[in-house]
């Protein structure tokens, strides 16, 4: 319960930034969790993060958000 405000706003940022739905946003952050094999907190403190400048996005979920937001895309 306690991560679950860091998610919203990892959500928030995806949707803003890809123009995408709620259930879409979480559904690239599961993708990119189970990908990278990263807890979903995890990926959506780092989402947060490089979105509000405070650190940048390590290169490996940057991979993993681009595939996951790539096979969101060829979905939708």
């Amino acid at each position: 319960m306690e991560s679950r405000p860091v998610i919203d706003m990892a959500r928030g940022v995806l949707m803003a930034g890809f123009r995408c739905l709620p259930d879409d946003a979480f559904e690239i952050l599961v993708m990119v969790s189970q990908h990278s094999n990263i807890k979903l907190r995890s990926v959506a403190k780092a989402v947060t993060a490089a979105a509000t400048g405070r650190d940048p996005m390590p290169p490996e979920l940057q991979d993993h958000l681009a595939a996951a937001v790539e096979a969101w895309r060829r979905r939708a």
